[in-house]
This record gives C-alpha cells, sequence and structure tokens, in this order.
C-alpha cells in the first residue's frame, strides 16, 4: 500500500512527539556542540556578527553559539512549540537569542540584516514544490547582507537513496518505541511514521515526505537564488556507530556567498 502524504505535514509534525522521535539528533547537547564546533570552522563568525537560525526548530545550534559569547544569534522557525521550546531554554540559561516564530519563505525581517544565514538539520525539501525551497533560499540570501555566508545542512540524497532501509525502528527513553516505513520515488522519500508508548500506547500515525538533494541540484538552486562561490562538502555524519538515523545521517554541508556588490 503505497504511503500517503499530507501536502502540510511539516505544519503539525514539530512538536513534544518529535522531540522525542529525534531525540537522538536534537536533543544530544554533546553532537550539537560537535555541530557548532564544524559551524564555526566553515562560516568563521565573529562575536559580534548577526547569525539567522533559518529553520532551527528549538534553537540547539544558536542557544550553542550563544553560550561560547556569539552576541548575535536569532531563530526562526514555523514551529510555534519549538519556538516556545527555545524561548523557555534561553530564559533558563539566562542567554540572549532571539526567537521567531515565521515562514522561512518570507519571513518579514528586513533584508541585508544578517552576516550569517543557517540551514541545518536537513531542513529544506519539506514543502510540496521545489519551488518553495528555491523561494527559502532567496529569502536567505536577501536577508544577508553583502559578502555574507549561507551554511546549508541538507542529507545526501545520493547515499540515502543507495542505504535507505525500506523498515526501522529504534527505541527512546526505554518506553516509546519509533517505527517507520518508507518509500522512495524520484528524489523524495516517503514515511509513516508510527509512535508507541509502552505505557500510554499509539502516540502518533503520521506521514511525511521530504525532497532528496545531490551535489549538483544543490548548487544549481543557490546558484539560481543568486549565491557565488558555492562549495560542497559531503561525507559529514554526526553520529557514531552504524544505527539507522534517517535523513540526519550522511549530509552535505554547503557554504555560499552573497556577492560583496549585490
Amino acid at each position: 500500500m503505497r504511503i500517503r502524504v499530507n501536502e502540510d505535514w511539516w505544519k503539525t509534525l514539530f512538536d513534544e512527539i518529535y522531540l522525542l522521535t529525534d531525540a537522538r539528533s536534537v536533543c544530544d547537547e554533546e553532537l550539537s556542540s560537535r555541530e557548532v564546533d564544524l559551524i564555526c570552522r566553515l562560516m568563521a563568525p565573529g562575536k559580534e556578527d548577526r547569525i539567522l537560525d533559518m529553520c532551527g526548530g528549538q534553537g540547539r545550534h544558536s542557544l550553542e553559539l550563544a553560550s561560547r559569547g556569539f552576541a548575535g544569534c536569532t531563530v526562526l522557525d514555523y514551529s510555534q512549540y519549538l519556538v516556545d521550546q527555545g524561548m523557555k531554554t534561553a530564559r533558563s540559561r539566562k542567554i540572549e537569542v532571539d526567537f521567531i516564530r515565521s515562514d522561512a519563505r518570507d519571513t518579514g525581517l528586513p533584508g541585508s540584516s544578517f552576516d550569517h544565514v543557517m540551514i541545518l538539520g536537513n531542513s529544506l525539501g519539506y514543502l510540496p514544490e521545489i519551488d518553495d525551497d528555491l523561494k527559502i533560499l532567496k529569502e536567505a540570501y536577501r536577508l544577508l547582507k553583502a559578502g555574507g555566508n549561507l551554511l546549508l545542512d541538507v542529507a545526501d540524497g545520493k547515499l540515502v537513496k543507495d542505504s535507505m532501509a525500506p523498515v526501522a525502528w529504534h527505541e527512546t527513553d526505554g518506553t516509546v518505541v519509533v517505527c517507520r516505513r518508507r518509500e522512495l520515488k524520484g528524489d523524495s522519500v516517503s514515511a509513516r511514521e508510527l509512535v508507541l508508548c509502552k505505557e500510554r500506547g499509539l502516540l502518533r500515525d503520521q506521514a511525511y515526505r521530504v525532497r532528496l538533494f545531490e551535489s549538483n541540484d544543490l548548487k544549481g538552486l543557490l546558484t539560481e537564488a543568486g549565491f557565488s562561490t558555492v562549495d560542497v562538502h559531503s561525507d559529514f555524519s554526526p553520529h557514531a556507530g552504524d544505527e539507522d538515523y534517517g535523513f540526519m545521517d550522511k549530509r552535505l554541508l554547503v557554504t555560499a556567498v552573497k556577492g560583496a556588490f549585490d
């Protein structure tokens, strides 16, 4: 039976259950710290630079950057739940990070406002049309100052296609089991996710679809969005071991620049 996906799945998936199902990737502070080490090497931000964490969820990367003394971090995400969680964490840690709930295609923020824009954690390819991904990249371009940098982090589409298991499952905290059935069609993977609690029963039964990108796809999109000096860094994985981490493993890191005279 084919997996049927509601095109608006991305509007509801990213909630408290998501933080359970993807905790191995998005709630691991040591992993986030290693990723921020890499961010600092690739973007080389200054301590006073303005950094936009676009589609940044609960802001795990920006919170880590701010804890290291980077003073100009802003997190933007569509999920009100994740934005609220990030604000609570920032307050509890007494860290200065701005959080905004908005659509990445049209943020409403003034142009040329940021020295760096990050789109991390495979946060591209969720929307129905590839034109939507282009709109996000064009918005990132608009928000960057001339000479500013973009850092994009997505699943390596070729490696995902070559190695994807049709069925995967894992336990989160000993009480919750996450089961996923996947189908590959063209450049997209559809998945049905069942989240089962040993004490409370079924927590979630939802389908989603993610568009996969290969190196040349990303170069083409970024060039069309206006970026120059596009470099792709492959063979990146934040995880150790051989567990199935889905789209959060086997990733491409892409850096791009907004021209100094644009």
